[in-house]
């Protein structure tokens, strides 16, 4: 594998007495794309939040580029991960009183400390590389589902970030709008990008991911190569996943 760009040791993360992440360990090498897959409440999107610091782990060790940005307990360093690993929800989470420009814009002014000129030229740019470019004045309202996403991937690219989360960035659009938003990052893993993607879509994890992750009840099940898990399978919990979702 390419140099460890994430590291992620022991991690654990329990609300009261529910154990949501018990033990995950993993390494993501630079320029891969792993895709992450389980059924419901298998710990896949609390891992994701673990890693952006969202959620903060009860133990475990999560290093970035080898530093140290959790470890006993205790965060290391917040500000430079925020900014070198960007993450888009479910949920759009756009300004409804901003256009697209503005809304991918702000971070870039308030936290990358960038002139407001520069970062309207780079969200233009950003919002015309994920298919937006005659939209960028738009106001939310006036974008459907597919598009208010791509405007959210476009605001996590301004940040300029070495590795992108996505936590099942698909599951609350039309079936008819999926496809728009799966090109883009198709599109990102075929620069070389870092991505972890936390998904449903069992064909765009097999066509995209470099290695596939199983996750259930807390657990890494089994990962590695897309053909393998999704085709052969050598655990029964994965097998009968995956039974039940790809006869849907």
């Amino acid at each position: 594998m390419s140099e460890t760009v994430l590291s992620i040791q022991g991690l654990k993360k329990s609300y009261g007495k529910l154990d949501v992440l018990k033990d995950i360990n993993c390494e993501i090498g630079e320029g891969e794309v792993v895709c992450v897959i389980g059924p419901s409440g298998s710990g896949k999107s609390t891992m994701l939040r673990c890693l952006n610091m969202l959620e903060l782990p009860d133990a475990g060790r999560i290093e970035l580029h080898g530093n140290e940005v959790f470890g006993d307990g205790k965060t290391r360093d917040l500000d430079v991960l925020r900014r070198e690993v960007g993450m888009v929800f479910q949920s759009f989470n756009l300004f409804p009183h901003m256009s697209a420009k503005q809304n991918v814009s702000i971070a870039q002014t308030r936290v990358r400390g960038r002139k407001r000129g520069d970062a309207d030229s780079r969200s233009v740019e950003l919002l015309g590389k994920v298919g937006l470019a005659e939209k960028v004045d738009e106001f939310p309202d006036r974008l459907s589902g597919g598009q208010q996403q791509r405007v959210a991937i476009a605001r996590a690219l301004a940040m300029d970030p070495k590795v992108m989360l996505f936590d099942e960035v698909t599951s609350a659009l039309d079936p008819e709008l999926v496809k728009g938003v799966l090109d883009v990052i198709k599109g990102l893993a075929d620069t070389g990008m870092t991505l972890v993607i936390v998904t449903h879509e069992m064909n765009f994890a097999r066509e995209v991911s470099d290695r596939v992750i199983f996750m259930d009840q807390g657990y890494i099940v089994e990962q590695g190569k897309p053909d393998d898990v999704l085709g052969n399978p050598s655990e029964a919990r994965t097998k009968k996943f995956l039974g039940l979702v790809l006869a849907r």
